[in-house]
């Protein structure tokens, strides 16, 4: 634009801006747009190998984490977190994996449903917004049993996912759904029994519920590795290709800053917390040595990265975001 043309148009502006302040007309000036209350689709996409990987967000819960640790004192675990700059309560991730092997579609844990509120539940939203319906899951595998990974199995008593099998490790089908109440460990949480009932149940009856053994393979590609303590049988779930490894870690830690600076430190829903801390430790030790990408439920979305260790302190190093090919991880 050259100079007497950018006088103009300048000179124009002007003028308008005189007549509107006098006549009272509309300014061209714009107001300030309303907020936005909302974020963009709790999905992310990535590849490893020859699979297609997708972590799925069901949501955030404001946890008072400092109160829910055990092995620290609430002063000393705010102090980590505020050191890391989080807020307290503390946004917690509760995320859900799903794999494309380019002949099903296998999903890692299935979120909250309507059991935790409003905050979460919106596996299947975002299941949709990847891409993805409910109908086309083949194999849901659940890392335990607890209702933040097996609410979203329902909705209103019926099945969500109506042509998934279900497989869960076998010695959490067996404590969640066969211990007899005055055998239930002193202080767990019994409602719990009660949500495992009813999240499994509707798959037990329509015989689509397959158990599987400590450290065996779920399914073809598919292989556990028994992490118990959280619950009974707690395991993670190994995937591989392309001569690359993911461990979908399940409830290893709860957030990724003080479990990490002190892997002893426990949490309230631990059913047995030195093996907890045994399976946490070991856990940390293979993601090192193996160097290979883990996936936690409870890290801050989407929750996929490494672990470095500091001495005898650990860091969370997540995976670095890409938009396309240049995330294929081959």
């Amino acid at each position: 634009m050259d100079n007497i043309t950018r006088r103009n148009v300048l000179k124009a502006a002007s003028a308008l801006a005189t007549v509107a302040a006098v006549t009272g007309a509309p300014s061209l000036t714009l107001a300030a747009a309303p907020k936005q209350g909302f974020q963009a689709p709790g999905f992310y996409r990535m590849a490893l190998g020859d699979l297609e990987i997708t972590a799925l967000l069901d949501g955030t819960l404001p946890l008072p984490l400092p109160e829910m640790y055990r092995g620290v004192t609430a002063q000393d675990a705010a102090e980590l977190l505020r050191a890391a700059f989080r807020d307290i309560p503390t946004d917690t991730s509760v995320n859900a994996f799903l794999v494309n092997d380019g002949k099903r579609l296998v999903m890692i844990d299935a979120g909250t449903g309507a059991y935790l509120g409003k905050e979460v539940g919106h596996l299947a939203s975002n299941l949709e917004a990847s891409g993805y319906s409910a109908a086309q899951i083949d194999h849901i595998i659940l890392t335990h049993v607890h209702t933040d990974h097996s609410g979203g199995l329902v909705r209103d008593g019926k099945v969500v996912f109506e042509n998934a099998t279900v497989h869960v490790p076998e010695r959490e089908l067996d404590f969640w759904l066969k211990t007899p109440a005055d055998a239930r460990p002193a202080g767990l949480n019994q409602q719990l029994f009660k949500e495992a009932e009813e999240c499994l149940r509707p798959y037990l009856q329509r015989g689509k519920v397959e158990s599987f053994k400590d450290d065996q393979e779920v399914i073809a590609g598919f292989r556990s590795i028994l992490r118990p303590g959280h619950t009974p049988g707690h395991s993670s779930i190994v995937v591989e290709s392309g001569g690359k490894k993911l461990v979908f870690w399940g409830d290893i830690t709860h957030g990724d800053i003080v479990q990490f600076k002190q892997p002893e430190v426990t949490i309230e829903f631990d059913v047995d917390r030195p093996s907890a801390v045994k399976s946490r430790k070991q856990a940390f030790a293979e993601a090192i040595a193996e160097g290979y990408l883990v996936a936690g439920a409870h890290i801050a979305f989407p929750g996929i990265g490494n672990v470095l260790q500091d001495g005898q302190q650990f860091d969370w190093m997540p995976v670095n975001y890409s938009d396309g090919e240049a995330g294929v991880i081959k």
